[in-house]
């Protein structure tokens, strides 16, 4: 890969989960730069999954995209069992699949929060419970969570703030868990991040930002890379807050 940050996961093993776009895509982008074989499920973005591909192996990596939906659990195992076989045990498993449907406690149907629950919840213990089976000793497993655990601040986001607030009690479990693997949990906390899909609030969203901006993406992705690093090998357990600080 053209670009170098200071560490490398050649010969590592990657799957993030969700990575065709947004946050997940700059993860796969990261990784793969950094060295490592990177595969990525994605639901409904073939063409950003074929093109993010196409651009990894251009630049000298190696990409596997994987069309999967995170609320099947069926389709989280095969996702993982088609990573090793193609690629081998994994080193590293990023959760980023997530989704967002907004309502007040008042107006909320059980369908809506059946499906939050499922992919934003229920989809990352599956994700760990598989990935960690075909994991070596010593991986790494990172959640993306968001900073709407501590702080919703919007009507309309209880149900969101409690799924994203579920990730950091589930960290802290596997992490004992997996302990004795010396395998990493942790639970990476965005803020407001420049995306297509926070483009349209960008503006409102910064003026609740000390700092004055929205993350860019390569700063989560940044972030992620040092906590899959052998550098944050007594990180574990913890939900780390990167929000320019929104709830300071």
């Amino acid at each position: 890969m053209t670009e170098k940050y200071g560490r490398s996961f050649t010969g590592k093993v990657a799957l993030v989960a969700g990575g065709s776009r947004g946050i997940g895509e700059g993860i796969v982008r990261r990784l793969a730069s950094d060295g490592a074989a990177v595969a990525f499920t994605y639901s409904n973005s073939e063409e950003k999954a074929k093109r993010l591909t196409s651009e990894i192996e251009a630049a000298g990596g190696k990409a596997l995209p994987i069309k999967a939906d995170s609320a099947s659990a069926d389709d989280i195992r095969a996702a993982v069992d088609q990573v090793v076989k193609e690629l081998g045990e994994l080193d590293i498993f990023v959760n980023n699949a997530g989704i967002l449907i907004r309502g007040t406690v008042g107006t909320y149907s059980l369908e809506d929060l059946d499906r939050m629950l499922d992919i934003n919840v229920r989809a990352a213990f599956i994700g760990i419970q598989e990935a960690s089976e075909h994991m070596k000793n010593g991986g790494r497993i990172i959640l993306i969570g968001s900073n709407t655990a501590v702080r919703t601040a919007f009507p309309g986001a209880s149900v969101y703030s409690m799924t994203k607030a579920a990730l950091v009690g589930l960290v802290r479990g596997a992490a004992i868990d997996l302990a004795p693997r010396a395998i990493t949990v942790n639970n990476v906390q965005p803020g407001p991040t420049a995306t297509d899909m926070s483009a349209p609030h960008a503006e409102a969203v910064k003026t609740l930002v000390p700092l004055g901006r929205m993350a860019d993406v390569s700063e989560i992705a940044g972030f992620v890379s040092y906590l899959a690093s052998d550098e944050a090998g007594f990180i574990t357990g913890s939900s780390l807050t990167i929000d320019g600080g929104y709830i300071a």
